[in-house]
């Protein structure tokens, strides 16, 4: 059985944008937020709690937006965490407007972008952001107003690195002629692979590919998870086989599994100490119809 106070480190480091290195297994604050990322959370302490316990546990990556809420989780990890510990690293996003929970709208005009980094820097309670994220490309703004605003805000000395989110292989391509991208944030877990085009691009280039819904909205995290059998056989839950084997399918993968529970928590950062040879790697995609 695995430990559950074992430690992120033990997943490895990954060098966000080349020089900002992180425990490969991070946290992702949108669910410390009320049901449908929206107000606050049903459990204020134990939210706040989840935020403690995710840094004595290892982890120094913590991905979150400005729509979670909005502004709730950046909030509440300043609240938790201010003063931040050295080494602490915290990515946030902005590109989708919020009019209620579970509605989210694209907009990404460069003077929305640069409000809202202005708004997050304040909210963290930070003088810049290491890594801050287009949520979503707007289909109704050029790409290069969009990121040409990032770029702005980064020779202001207001963020470190730029990312990316949902983005395609020839988008990705499209951005990066336009400015450098340390990170993409797409949908991807062992059974939802629609993006695993983007995921050999990122680790050709040494880009991070940040998965959200690593188990896949929590299919595979239960009892009657896929992986259950499989899980078993390695003495670990079926969520620690899935963010396992998100650890051990590429270099540049850094899983931020969410949570809004220390249990949980406890529960996916353990998943830092299973080990799997490839051919294990290999026979849990095949099995998942990879």
């Amino acid at each position: 059985m695995i430990d559950v106070h074992s430690n992120a480190a033990q997943a490895g480091t990954f060098a966000l944008g080349g020089d900002l290195p992180v425990h490969r297994l991070g946290f992702g604050a949108m669910r410390i937020v009320g049901e449908g990322v929206w107000g606050p959370p049903r459990d204020r302490d134990e939210a706040l709690a989840v935020l403690r316990r995710a840094v004595e546990l290892g982890v120094s990556f913590i991905d979150t937006a400005d729509s979670y809420g909005p502004v709730i989780s950046e909030q509440l990890i300043r609240e938790a965490l201010h003063p931040y510990p050295e080494g602490l690293v915290i990515a946030t996003k902005a590109g989708l407007a919020r009019t209620g929970p579970s509605q989210w709208h694209r907009l990404g005009r460069p003077e929305y972008l640069k409000q809202q980094a202005e708004m997050s820097l304040r909210h963290l309670g930070l003088e810049r952001l290491d890594l801050f994220q287009l949520h979503r490309i707007d289909p109704e703004v050029p790409l290069a107003d969009q990121l040409g605003a990032l770029m702005e805000l980064r020779a202001e000395g207001k963020i470190r690195h730029i990312g990316l989110s949902e983005v395609t292989v020839d988008e990705l391509s499209a951005a990066r002629a336009i400015a450098p991208v340390a990170s993409v944030q797409n949908r991807y877990d062992a059974a939802f692979r629609e993006h695993e085009e983007v995921l050999d691009q990122c680790e050709r280039d040494g880009v991070a590919f940040l998965p959200w819904a690593p188990v896949a909205r929590g299919e595979l995290a239960g009892p009657d998870s896929p992986l259950a059998a499989i899980a078993a056989e390695h003495g670990v839950s079926p969520v620690q086989l899935s963010l396992a084997w998100l650890l051990h399918r590429s270099p540049v993968m850094v899983p931020i599994p969410g949570t809004s529970r220390v249990a949980h928590l406890e529960e996916n950062t353990a998943a830092a100490a299973v080990r799997l040879t490839e051919d294990e790697t290999e026979r849990i995609g095949r099995f998942l119809g990879a």
